[in-house]
């Protein structure tokens, strides 16, 4: 390589991380900025002691427990008295199993029952009466409400662009350090795929935001370029595995959109995926140690991937289905199948996997640090069961932080990990000109590793940042979601993917044993990268501007009884 290669060679390494520094900064702030001030959407009057509830959420917990959204000081009231929930027909009350039921007019409910403006709701001894937000008792108290504040975000075309750039550069550089273009073609098609997108999801489906998209699409398109270097056929498959992924994030944004549809099938999404999961333990290919790959012709599909979105299905639940069935037996039950199928197959990392995203789930639901810790006992005394009964497991781990005593057998990945990453600095050696790309499975279980070497070390961990920035945004939005399940489903999403990239980064760095998870998005594998973009429509889907178009056509406020008349 000439020097004026060599200089525009480190030029272009120097660049790679700015860019996607820059662009990181500029989703995650435009994601803050995007979101609205919280506002009342209706209130609840208790007029005989002049004491007003404003309604905040789509659905909210009534009761005497501190932790109830609308909190009533009544010794009658139970705990959990009841939920107040707002759907597309108007506002809803359940009574969740409370002592003394829940009053509507004088009339006792069953079940979901509707309620109107100016409705007397009775809970224990105290009567509420359902008002606008806007609406006071007092004519004399009536004031104007000021509109929620509006922030500007960042223009989703600047982020795209950066992007664009960004895939220029990668291709510029594996040309320069290898004199080949074969990144161009799929630098080309992504770039198309991504705006076509972006087009599609602003124009026809009138999505106000786009940046957790462009977050993902980043990281797939650094995936896609290394492959492209070394594996060009290994680029065209993850290709055509992103097209497919935003498929299905679009169609489970769709299905999501309503969440009593989303109840109505759950049941029949575990049983698919339990299905699945035994089809692969009775058909399935044993592929480095673990049998959880079916083949079909060329084609490999890995159900356990499917079995991470069916899980978030299972899991989370509406708030008033929450209340009312507080037991977990039946999730239990499903997890604990899944797991026992995982270890059938010695398939750890996925356990794993699933037992830290149960654990989420298990708090949310229940709010019960017993509960937790009951599951953790359990899952231990599991593995201690395990390793009696089946003693060679305990033979896949013996190199875990013993790495350098077994560098030509068990450890050889991990220490050649070690090496070529050092090697690679903070801006890396270049793209193709590492040699962690001739250790096996470079592209997908040690691609941290890989990244490291080639892009640097800065790449590698903003790669690794922008996940857990997923968690991070989750959690944040979560306050503002229009549903418990939104809620519940996006959190653990978020914490899926990061405990997700922790095992990969962290197995192969030997802080935690490999276990062979790949790091969402950038590792080379089609199912994990449908399943990933299908795990980010959980986190979108908790953003209320998601469906803000939809909530266009909702009353802001509770519908009156003649309009439900008509």
């Amino acid at each position: 390589m000439s020097d004026t290669a060599a200089m525009i060679t480190l030029a272009l390494r120097i660049a790679t991380p700015a860019i996607m520094l820059i662009t990181v900064i500029l989703c995650f702030l435009s994601l803050s900025f995007g979101r609205r001030d919280e506002h009342a959407l209706i209130a609840l009057d208790d007029e005989d002691n002049n004491i007003r509830y404003p309604v905040l959420f789509w659905e909210n917990t009534l009761g005497r427990s501190r932790n109830s959204d609308i909190r009533v000081p009544d010794a009658t009231v139970s705990r959990d008295h009841a939920v107040l929930l707002r759907r597309e027909e108007g506002w809803f009350i359940t009574d969740t199993g409370s002592k003394s039921g829940v009053f509507v007019n004088g009339e006792k409910t069953q079940g979901r029952h509707p309620v109107f403006v100016g409705d007397k709701i009775t809970v224990g001894m105290t009567t509420l009466t359902l008002r606008r937000a806007d609406d006071p008792t007092d004519a004399n108290q009536r004031r104007k409400v000021a509109p929620p504040k509006q922030r500007n975000t960042v223009s989703c075309s600047l982020i795209l662009t950066l992007i664009t750039i960004l895939m220029a550069i990668l291709s510029v550089e594996g040309f320069l350090c290898s004199g080949s273009f074969s990144a161009l073609p799929h630098a080309l098609i992504f770039c198309a795929v991504m705006w076509i997108f972006y087009t599609v999801s602003v124009r026809i489906f009138q999505r106000k935001s786009f940046e957790l998209e462009a977050l993902a699409l980043m990281l797939s398109g650094a995936g896609i370029l290394l492959n492209a270097v070394h594996d060009p056929k290994q680029a065209y498959i993850q290709v055509t595995a992103m097209v497919i992924g935003i498929l299905v994030y679009c169609f489970m944004l769709w299905f999501m959109e309503i969440p009593d549809r989303v109840m109505k099938w759950r049941i029949i999404i575990a049983i698919l995926a339990i299905g699945g999961l035994l089809m692969t333990l009775v058909i399935g290919k044993s592929i480095n140690g673990a049998k959880n790959w079916i083949l079909i012709g060329p084609i490999s599909v890995q159900p356990s991937e499917f079995a991470k979105i069916a899980l978030i299905f299972v899991g989370a639940s509406t708030l008033d289905y929450l209340q009312t069935k507080k037991n977990l037996f039946g999730f239990i039950l499903f997890i604990g199948i899944c797991i026992g199928i995982f270890f059938l197959m010695s398939d750890f990392g996925t356990a794993l996997i699933f037992f830290v995203t149960f654990l989420v789930i298990a708090f949310m639901r229940s709010g019960d640090f017993k509960t937790i810790i009951l599951a953790v006992a359990a899952a231990l005394l599991g593995v201690v069961l395990i390793l009696s009964f089946k003693p060679y497991i305990a033979d896949r781990f013996q190199a875990w932080t013993h790495v350098w005593e077994y560098a030509d057998t068990d450890g050889f990945q991990q220490v050649r990990t070690f090496i070529y990453s050092a090697s690679g600095g903070l801006f890396g050696v270049g793209l193709t000109r590492g040699y962690l790309q001739y250790v096996f499975a470079s592209e997908s279980d040690l691609v941290f590793g890989l990244a490291s070497e080639e892009l640097g070390l800065i790449t590698a961990l903003l790669l690794s940042i922008t996940i857990g920035g997923f968690m991070i945004y989750a959690r944040a939005v979560t306050t503002r979601s229009r549903s418990a399940f939104y809620s519940i489903a996006a959190c653990t999403s978020g914490g899926l993917l990061v405990c997700q990239a922790a095992l990969n980064i962290f197995g192969v760095t030997d802080i935690l044993p490999l276990t062979g998870v790949t790091l969402p998005f950038v590792s080379y594998g089609g199912t994990s990268m449908i399943a990933c973009w299908g795990l980010l429509s959980f986190i979108k889907a908790a953003d209320e501007r998601t469906y803000s178009q939809k909530k266009a056509r909702i009353p802001a406020n509770a519908l009156s009884r003649e309009s439900a008349k008509k």
